[in-house]
């Protein structure tokens, strides 16, 4: 028999839809029935794509006897994390309270009140990995709960004495002030780049979006070599790395070694997005042309594969296929050859790292850039890379999660934008444009606000801060690349209703009308992805120079100030939201365009080519701060606006990079047109 989880649209939750266990999904329904019959709660929070995740239900939620075990002693609930991240967020904090590492699949056993007592990660069956076994937590937490409450109660109010503990840390922490932080940051994330292989720390190894979108940022800015150099070593190493899908394009999670040679295979929108974006902005700055290629082969991966018909795009993808991790993936010698012939695929293999060892398991080897080739061979690659990647559509893929996620969506449309500016490829504008229209139809709610998830026709879940925040930045990346005021408009009002739902002492993770929880989080840190609090600043600070609206201003600058001494203190936590403290310390600059908009297209590809990070771009009729602005001659013009003063218009794409480089302060040169300097 199925269980309650095979009605619910979350692919997550429909994995667990044929276990044994009596799953309620997060619902009123399943902490009554706790209360009801005196039981504690089990709660488990996962995702899709998530590996242990897997294991955990193999070993465990499709044992009958556990199964039994947990229906008897337990009422227990499923959870996506990727539909619910405010549950995720406020009882991920439990294992690390507990001095454990958190993760998923997440497990956390609760009163019937919600309250926490003990929580963890993966438990395997019994005892191993120097870990306890399920079925003795199970056993041990049962006999507690009926024998010896009032420990587990103590335990209860220790976890919200620590609740309480960790929102004054972020809030009233104490540290040195820093004259320019977001530099200082920067220069403290290149000192710990590793020098060989790049990125931060070792294995396992994760990509840092918004880390090294500091340092390009920084950079730029002040044109020292050090950052660069680990920007540049970070981007060449992933890229070359098994990390990177060497035949389809996009990026697994992370990699289990330091070389980023070995990846946990699960691919993520949220991780593409993100890397799109930052190497499109590296190759805006330098113009190195084998960046542009990741990025364009990125996204040819989530148009391919990763979008709905109806233009949205999907959450992520499994690590497994035919029940074994990365097995769409990895290639052996033979696999090779049959496919390139004996002679070419030898040579496909000296460059790919395929050996008769492998470097996974089973004598398999995940595709990497293990070797330099000579001219020929390099002029051949993009033929063995397509026959091989035709061959390898043949396998049975991954799963799929097919979940549609606002947020999500808005970081991928932000990459698309910051691609269709770096080259100009209509493609990439069009598919942005097809996703924000996706989620406009889909996920809008009646009054005016987001849901966090779409699938099958259905919308659910009031979206959270970061749905706001990052669909509000994605449509004005959108605006600044087309220039259709609707879109403008509409980021508009999201900050609005940021403003109303998310805002009461500071930006708080859920609405003001959200399912109350024993916690409410605000979720200040960025983590893989950047934290709503200061993507949400960002969305200020672009709409204050947009409008000329100083309440904008006023606002980022309160959450400036409610997180400085935190970001002060432990500043890696904080990379999105220094960001944002950069574009505020460099003025930012606007650039007002007048005249009509397709006769302005010269105008608008220059500053478009170019990486301007502390720029907003409009047109005259479009914002407040475009009044009195007008065409010279006939001619379209440009005006280089800071702290509302402008400089003299100016009608060629030349002139206006000069202007820009003068209002931007920076120390690398603009360029024209990525590597090729004016």
């Amino acid at each position: 028999m199925r269980n309650r989880l095979a009605t619910e649209t979350s692919p997550y939750l429909r994995q667990h839809a044929d276990n044994p266990v009596d799953w309620y999904p997060w619902s009123e329904a399943a902490f009554c029935r706790a209360r009801d019959e005196d039981k504690p709660v089990l709660l488990s929070v996962g995702y899709a794509a998530c590996h242990w995740c897997h294991v955990m239900a193999h070993e465990s939620f499709e044992n009958s006897r556990i199964a039994g075990l947990m229906n008897e002693r337990f009422i227990s609930i499923k959870v996506d994390r990727q539909e619910r991240p405010d549950i995720d967020d406020v009882y991920q904090k439990v294992p690390l309270m507990m001095g454990q590492g958190g993760g998923w699949p997440l497990t956390v056993f609760l009163t019937p009140q919600g309250e926490p007592f003990f929580g963890g990660t993966y438990f395997p069956p019994d005892d191993r990995y120097g870990r306890p076994g399920f079925v003795r937590l199970l056993l041990s937490l049962s006999d507690a709960w009926t024998h010896r409450r009032d420990e587990l109660h103590d335990m209860v109010k220790q976890f919200q004495s620590e609740f309480r503990r960790l929102d004054q840390t972020d809030l009233r922490r104490e540290a040195a002030e820093v004259e320019d932080l977001p530099a200082e940051t920067a220069r403290a994330l290149a000192r710990g780049t590793d020098p060989v292989h790049g990125g931060f720390g070792g294995a396992p190894k994760f990509p840092n979006a918004s880390g090294y979108d500091l340092v390009l940022r920084i950079y730029h800015r002040t044109g020292e070599a050090a950052l660069l150099e680990a920007l540049e070593r970070t981007l060449d190493s992933m890229a070359a790395g098994g990390i990177h899908d060497q035949l389809g394009g996009g990026f697994a999670r992370y990699s289990v070694d330091e070389r980023w040679g070995v990846p946990h295979f699960e691919k993520m929108l949220y991780d593409n997005g993100q890397l799109v974006a930052l190497y499109a902005n590296a190759y805006r700055l330098t113009g190195k042309p084998s960046w542009r290629r990741v990025f364009e082969n990125t996204i040819a991966y989530i148009l391919r594969d990763m979008t709905h018909p109806d233009g949205g795009f999907y959450a992520g993808e499994d690590a497994d296929s035919e029940g074994a991790e990365g097995r769409f993936y990895v290639w052996t010698p033979a696999e090779v050859k049959a496919v390139l012939g004996d002679s070419e695929g030898a040579r496909a293999c000296l460059a790919y790292g395929v050996t008769d060892r492998g470097n996974f398991e089973h004598g398999t080897s995940v595709l990497h850039r293990a070797a330099a080739l000579d001219a020929l061979d390099e002029a051949r690659l993009e033929d063995w890379r397509e026959r091989l990647l035709a061959a390898r559509t043949q396998r049975a893929r991954p799963g799929r999660d097919d979940n549609i996620l606002t947020g999500w969506n808005g970081l991928m449309i932000q990459g698309l934008c910051a691609a269709y500016q770096a080259t100009g490829a209509v493609a990439y504008l069009a598919a942005a444009r097809r996703a924000a229209s996706a989620i406009e139809e889909k996920l809008t709610m009646p009054d005016g606000g987001v849901y966090r998830a779409w699938k099958d026709g259905v919308a659910k879940v009031p979206g959270f801060l970061e749905d706001y925040a990052f669909l509000a930045n994605a449509l004005i990346d959108l605006y600044e690349s087309c220039f259709d005021k609707r879109y403008l408009d509409r980021a508009v009002e999201l900050v609005a209703l940021i403003l109303d739902k998310f805002r009461e002492d500071g930006l708080f993770f859920t609405p003001r009308d959200g399912e109350p929880l024993v916690h409410r989080p605000r979720a200040p840190h960025d983590s893989a992805w950047p934290s709503g609090i200061s993507t949400s600043v960002f969305a200020f600070l672009r709409l204050h120079a947009l409008t000329g609206l100083d309440f904008y201003r006023d606002i980022a600058e309160q959450e400036f100030d409610r997180y400085r001494a935190a970001a002060a203190a432990a500043p890696a936590g904080f990379p999105h939201l220094l960001a944002a403290r950069d574009f505020a310390q460099r003025g930012p600059f606007e650039i007002i365009l007048a005249g009509d908009k397709a006769a302005a297209a010269a105008l608008v590809e220059s500053v478009h080519r170019a990486y301007l990070p502390a720029r907003v771009l409009a047109f005259a009729e479009d914002v407040p701060i475009g009044q009195g602005r007008h065409p010279v001659k006939g001619r379209p013009a440009a005006y280089v606006c800071r702290h509302r003063t402008c400089a003299t218009p100016v009608t060629s794409g030349k002139a206006l990079l000069e202007r820009c480089a003068e209002g931007a302060g920076a120390k690398h040169p603009v360029r024209a047109q990525a590597g090729r300097p004016l």
